[in-house]
């Protein structure tokens, strides 16, 4: 069971650390594997669960799409080509974590959605897809509510893991990055398709900390 240390608690002099799981759903695993499986996607959750150890607040972010999504991949758009006439869409997706599905569900050995302390639903809208987890839009403009969360418990600082890397949780770093939190992606608490290379190139840019493992983290780098 994760514990919440109330703001009230806080003592001034405490580096106030949140932990962001993003997207650590079966549909980005093996265990759905018609679905977006990210090779070893499944393997993350004991990293996941360390990193959170860490923090004194526990988020997690979930795609939660509607079966009708304009998204959807099929034998006239296959996956990855480009959508025309939906700004919040940009690419067809093969179909992935539909409301009520095995394929939305966490994955095993994590916490229950009741256990944490902020939960993004994101991609609810049949012509919205985001990536990342701070705006349902992908011009940005329509908050999840999570950076004002975050902001309210005045968090210093954000230990990120989830799937996958190069998409969505490259994503949600960024973003709150650009909200003036410093950011740590905990490479051991993800995984990726294809080249991470230049996702990584734009994190780092971003001034986004890459923590091979969570060994590395230390609070004297804030």
């Amino acid at each position: 069971m994760f514990n919440f240390d109330p703001i009230d608690n806080w003592k001034s002099s405490d580096i106030r650390i949140a932990s962001f799981d993003v997207d650590p759903q079966r549909g980005f695993s093996p265990l759905c594997p018609n679905e977006l499986p990210v090779p070893d996607g499944h393997r993350i959750v004991d990293a996941l669960n360390e990193q959170a150890k860490l923090a004194s607040i526990r988020i997690v972010s979930c795609d939660c799409h509607p079966p009708n999504a304009v998204w959807l991949a099929d034998e006239n758009h296959p996956q990855l080509s480009p959508i025309i006439g939906h700004p919040n869409c940009d690419l067809y997706w093969n179909s992935h974590c539909i409301i009520g599905t095995e394929g939305a569900e966490l994955l095993p050995g994590l916490p229950s959605i009741s256990q944490y302390n902020f939960v993004v639903y994101k991609g609810l809208a049949p012509n919205m897809h985001p990536y990342g987890a701070c705006y349902h839009d992908l011009a940005e403009k329509k908050t999840t509510g999570v950076i004002e969360f975050l902001k309210v418990r005045k968090v210093d600082a954000i230990l990120v893991g989830g799937l996958c890397e190069n998409y969505c949780v490259a994503t949600t770093a960024m973003q709150l990055a650009k909200a003036g939190f410093k950011v740590f992606v905990n490479l051991d608490a993800t995984r990726y398709l294809g080249d991470p290379t230049a996702e990584r190139e734009k994190m780092k840019k971003d001034g986004i900390v890459l923590l091979n493992t969570l060994s590395d983290f230390s609070v004297k780098t804030l």
